[in-house]
């Protein structure tokens, strides 16, 4: 009797569309990925800039411990971000009549040029802190500050999202 001849199986590989499939899959996955490290990302800043926030308001009130008032801003924008640098961590400044330092910020908290006179306290989101006191005098008793950052608001106008002192 002979023997059956046996076939050798071919090995088979991937189809199309399982391949298809597949590549479908990852991307979902990469997506998923992507946009929770952007929402990681925003939650750390925010994090970082409340920390931010609360050291600020700590070296103002060793400020004004010191010299009896807080440093005078009326203005907006980077005008205050100027001055409670220059008051608080400039040694050398019109805002910091005794030259003290209040406080030690670290490089990622300053934005401006390389010029001690255009240095600027910024958040983490790279807008200016914003500064105002009660009064447009230097030492003139004035009794509360607002310090708050943008946070990065779209648009900046909308209050709920800032990060505040008060």
């Amino acid at each position: 009797m002979s023997q059956p001849v046996r076939r050798i199986s071919q090995a088979r590989g991937f189809t199309l569309i399982e391949l298809l499939v597949v590549i479908t899959v990852i991307a979902i996955l990469a997506g998923l990925v992507l946009s929770t490290a952007g929402y990681v990302q925003k939650k750390s800043a925010r994090s970082r800039a409340e920390a931010e926030v609360a050291a600020l308001s700590t070296a103002l009130e060793s400020y004004k411990a010191e010299y009896g008032a807080y440093p005078s801003n009326s203005s907006a924008g980077q005008a205050g971000a100027k001055i409670l640098y220059k008051a608080l961590a400039y040694s050398n400044a019109d805002h910091n009549p005794g030259g003290k330092i209040f406080i030690e910020p670290a490089m990622s908290m300053l934005a401006g040029t390389n010029s001690q006179s255009d240095t600027y306290f910024a958040d983490p989101f790279g807008s200016p802190y914003e500064y105002r006191t009660g009064t447009a005098a230097v030492n003139s008793g004035s009794n509360f500050f607002d310090l708050w950052s943008a946070a990065g608001a779209n648009p900046p106008t909308d209050t709920t999202q800032w990060i505040k002192n008060w």
